[in-house]
């Protein structure tokens, strides 16, 4: 008789362990849902990021062959000048190479304005080079909006000087 009773009893200690686990499986199984989806967004936003990336690399070779181009025109045009005009042109090229953060910030800060979007961020302050040397190059910028204002910013910059040349073009005789 004393058997009797503890069946039920065992049955219901079993019914209750079961539900506990039921319960433990079904909450797993929700943050294990929950972290799936907050790693398709991680891989989202690391594809996104990625993408800029390498738009912005791609972008900066652009801007460095441009640079490239225009200092070998600049030094081909040189030998035509008077001295006077030489040295003036010589010092301009060696200014217009100490190009420093306080130079990138003001750039962007007018492109952002040109672009109406001055309302909207305040201009991005870039940092130094992590290993403290100052870098003309990209290295500086830490954020994503970093990262559009500038890419913005040398899209602009490599129109400008598309029309510039179109401009030298058509002022020449034919």
């Amino acid at each position: 008789q004393s058997l009797k009773l503890t069946y039920p009893e065992t049955l219901d200690r079993i019914k209750e362990e079961f539900q506990f686990l039921q319960n433990q499986y079904h909450s797993l199984k929700l943050e294990c849902e929950k972290l799936a989806t907050e790693k398709t967004e991680i891989q989202r936003h690391y594809v996104m990021y990625y993408e800029m990336s390498y738009g912005l690399n791609i972008e900066m070779h652009k801007q460095t062959e441009i640079a490239k181009r225009l200092n070998v025109i600049c030094a081909q045009l040189i030998p035509f000048l008077s001295q006077e005009h030489q040295q003036q042109v010589v010092q301009a090229v060696e200014r217009a190479k100490q190009v420093t953060m306080t130079d990138l910030n003001a750039a962007i800060g007018h492109q952002l304005q040109t672009q109406h979007l001055s309302h909207h961020a305040p201009p991005i302050p870039l940092n130094p080079h992590p290993s403290g040397m100052q870098h003309t190059s990209l290295a500086g910028i830490s954020s994503a909006s970093g990262l559009l204002a500038l890419s913005g910013a040398l899209g602009a910059q490599a129109q400008l000087l598309a029309k510039d040349d179109r401009g030298v073009h058509d002022t020449e005789p034919r």
